[in-house]
């Protein structure tokens, strides 16, 4: 009867009684192993693991520690100058294997396993989804005027005052000459020589309804300037 084992990293093919040479394993002198990744298992009867035998386990006993031969490795790198020397000594476990156990055994549990109970689930409570009630907005009742019917305010410089925020006749007859002529020097060159001396008061005009009155005030001036 024999088996194929994983032990620490390595396969071994493994016999009773048969002396086997390990990497180092945790574990004093004379104290007993188990290995439960056993692979392939004969006794008369090949089983194949897929990839390890449920219930299948080696037991071995730990005979020694001991290092192996020192190995010498050498770089030394052409018409650089470099070289160097290091010397390397495996530390290895001799183990020899007492039984090997087809079925029936636990797999190995390590100590800080066993050590910690196993935590409860905490169950947390599913969380409500609340649903955001959005405000409606609020309806705007100020509506853009057509600030074209002021004397001397064509598209572009209706187009320049809405972007400054001044959107009705009211607006526009509200703010200061100052402050329009300010607004159009800043849109450039082409706007800061026109003159907005007269549009907040036909803006004025406009925005208490004398369409009549403004109208001829329109036509007694020629470009916002009485004649």
């Amino acid at each position: 009867m024999y088996a194929i084992v994983e032990i620490a990293g390595q396969q071994f093919k493994v016999a009773k009684d048969q002396k086997v040479f390990v990497h180092r394993l945790q574990g004093k002198e004379g104290s007993k192993v188990t290995f439960d990744n056993v692979l392939l298992l004969d006794n008369g009867t090949v089983t194949i693991g897929a990839p390890a035998i449920e219930g299948a386990a080696v037991t071995a006993k730990i005979l020694s520690h001991l290092k192996g031969d020192k190995v010498i490795v050498f770089k030394k790198k052409r018409r650089k100058g470099f070289r160097k020397k290091n010397g390397h000594r495996q530390s290895f476990t001799e183990i020899q294997i007492e039984s090997i156990a087809a079925s029936g055994a636990k797999k190995a549990t390590s100590k800080k396993e066993e050590a910690k109970p196993k935590a409860a689930k905490k169950t947390t409570p599913k969380k409500e989804t609340v649903k955001k009630v959005v405000a409606p907005k609020k309806a705007t009742s100020t509506k853009a005027d057509d600030l074209k019917k002021v004397e001397g305010i064509g598209p572009k410089i209706a187009e320049i005052f809405n972007n400054a925020g001044i959107m009705t006749f009211a607006d526009l007859a509200g703010t200061s000459v100052e402050k329009l002529k300010e607004i159009l020097v800043a849109a450039g060159s082409r706007y800061a020589s026109k003159n907005p001396g007269s549009w907040p008061k036909q803006a004025k005009m406009a925005a208490d309804g004398k369409w009549d009155e403004l109208k001829v005030w329109q036509d007694n001036t020629k470009g916002g300037i009485e004649k």
